[in-house]
C-alpha cells in the first residue's frame, strides 16, 4: 500500500472516529445524553459536543415555544348550557430529563396530557360562570386562571404554559338565538330610554326658545311703542310749531289734503253743501266764508 492510501486511510478513521464521537446541538434545540439506556447529561448549550461511541446515545427535542390547537371542546356554564370553546396553548420544554422521563420523550404523549390537563382546568372555570360573563369581559381573567392553574401540573412533566387564549366562543342554535332575541329586547329598552330621555330634554329646549322668542317679542313690541310714541309726539310738535308760525298756510295745505284724499278716483262720490267748511278754499281763496 502507497503512502498516499496509508494517510487517506489514516485520515478517513479519524474522521470516523471524530463523527461517532461527537454530536451537534442547534441553538433551537435540547439534548439528553444516555449512557446505556439512562441519563447522564442535559445540554442546553448549542455548539459540538463529545460523546462515547456505542456507549452514548442522543435525544434532541426543539426548546422553542410550541403552538398547540386544541380541538374545540363543549363546556357547561353554571347555568348548565353549553359553550362551544376554540382554544390554542403556547408552551416549551424547560426540563428535559423530567419531559423525557414522563412522556419517553413523545411530543403526542406530552400533547395528549397538556390536553386532558387544559380541558380540566376549562371545564372548572366555565362551569363557575354564566354565559354573559363567558362572552361579555371575563375570557382574559378565565384564561389567567386556566394558564396558572394548569401550568403547576404541566411542571410535572418538564413542560411550562407560556400562554393559554380563546380564539371563540360559540353557543349551540337554540341558545344562540334566545341570547341573540335578549340582546336585541335589551338594546330596544335601551333605546326607547334614550329617545324618551332625548325627548324631554327636546321639551324643554323648545319651552326655553318660545318663553325666549316671547320675552323678545314683547320687548320689541315695548320698544316699538316707546319709538313710535316718541316719533308722534315729535311730529304733533313739529305740526304745532309749524301750524304757530303760519296758521292759515297749514289750515290751507290740510285742505288740499283733504282733497285729494277725498276726489283721488274718478268713481268717488262725495255728498255735501256747497257752502260747507269743507268746499271754504273753492269759494274763495282766502278761504273766507
Amino acid at each position: 500500500m502507497s503512502k498516499l492510501n496509508f494517510g487517506l486511510a489514516i485520515a478517513v478513521f479519524i474522521g470516523l472516529i471524530v463523527w461517532v464521537s461527537t454530536y451537534v446541538v442547534n441553538e433551537t434545540e435540547l439534548a439528553i445524553k444516555f449512557k446505556l439506556g439512562e441519563i447522564v447529561e442535559v445540554t442546553r448549550e448549542p455548539g459540538l459536543h463529545v460523546k462515547i461511541p456505542l456507549i452514548n446515545n442522543i435525544r434532541k427535542f426543539d426548546k422553542r415555544i410550541l403552538t398547540l390547537d386544541t380541538p374545540a371542546e363543549p363546556y357547561l356554564t353554571s347555568e348548565k348550557k353549553n359553550v362551544i370553546v376554540d382554544s390554542f396553548v403556547k408552551w416549551r420544554i424547560i426540563e428535559p430529563r423530567l419531559y423525557y422521563t414522563s412522556t419517553q420523550g413523545d411530543e403526542r404523549k406530552a400533547v395528549t396530557r397538556m390536553v386532558s390537563i387544559i380541558n380540566d382546568e376549562m371545564k372548572s372555570q366555565f362551569g363557575s360562570k354564566t354565559i354573559r360573563q363567558v362572552i361579555s369581559g371575563e375570557r382574559a381573567e378565565i384564561m389567567q386562571v386556566v394558564k396558572d392553574n394548569a401550568d403547576k401540573k404541566t411542571r410535572d412533566l418538564g413542560i411550562e404554559l407560556v400562554d393559554v387564549r380563546i380564539k371563540k366562543v360559540e353557543l349551540p342554535s337554540d341558545i344562540s338565538d334566545s341570547v341573540f332575541q335578549r340582546m336585541i329586547k335589551e338594546r330596544a329598552t335601551v333605546a326607547k330610554s334614550f329617545r324618551s330621555s332625548g325627548e324631554e330634554i327636546a321639551k324643554g329646549i323648545r319651552a326655553n326658545a318660545e318663553r325666549q322668542r316671547t320675552e323678545i317679542l314683547a320687548e320689541a313690541y315695548r320698544k316699538s311703542e316707546e319709538i313710535r310714541g316718541d316719533g308722534d309726539a315729535s311730529a304733533a310738535s313739529i305740526y304745532a310749531e309749524a301750524f304757530g308760525k303760519d296758521k292759515e298756510f297749514y289750515s290751507f295745505y290740510r285742505s288740499m289734503n283733504a282733497y285729494k284724499n277725498s276726489f283721488g278716483n274718478s268713481s268717488d262720490v262725495l255728498v255735501v253743501e256747497p257752502k260747507s267748511e269743507f268746499f271754504r278754499y273753492f269759494n274763495n281763496a282766502s278761504g273766507k266764508q
